[in-house]
């Protein structure tokens, strides 16, 4: 799947405000309208874009602390525990990584005792054999937005 300059401003321009018109898109990327929707169909049916997304504030929605949870997992539980924590709606992102840990697992709570709930049912279900919670004090950055790799004649000399 190759992505051309057109497809990389398109996607940029989209990271910045996903309800940009079909209009407002070729009239940023100086290209025709009609090939903007032929250029968003190829990228939707490549999963390029795979949806269209709000970005909440998470205080604003009452939740009022983020979580970061190292796992280690038994032997052969791995995808069913993972699974299982997938599941509650406190958790936003379940990762396999290498390192002291099996899974990281990132959640947000509304308070204290939302936090003891989500430490006592969810990182020692039936699996988890070690768990190890790291409260954030201060988000500096925070953004899920993948952006298009550079082209490998764009790296720079650094």
């Amino acid at each position: 799947m190759n992505l051309d300059d057109t497809d990389r401003a398109i996607l940029e321009v989209l990271l910045e405000d996903a309800r940009t018109s079909q209009r407002a898109l070729a009239r940023r990327v100086g290209i025709a309208q009609g090939t903007v929707l032929n250029r968003l169909r190829r990228l939707e049916e490549m999963n390029v874009i795979q949806g269209y997304s709000v970005i909440l504030d998470p205080s604003a929605v009452g939740w009022s602390m983020t979580i970061m949870a190292g796992l280690r997992i038994v032997k052969g539980r791995m995808l069913d525990v993972q699974a299982q924590i997938a599941a509650d709606p406190r958790v936003f992102a379940v990762y396999d990584v290498t390192g002291d840990w099996d899974s990281m697992v990132l959640a947000r709570v509304k308070d204290r005792a939302d936090l003891d709930d989500l430490t006592k049912t969810v990182f020692t279900l039936e699996g988890v054999a070690r768990s190890y919670t790291h409260v954030v004090l201060n988000t500096v950055k925070e953004d899920g937005r993948t952006r298009p790799a550079p082209k490998p004649d764009d790296a720079s000399d650094a």
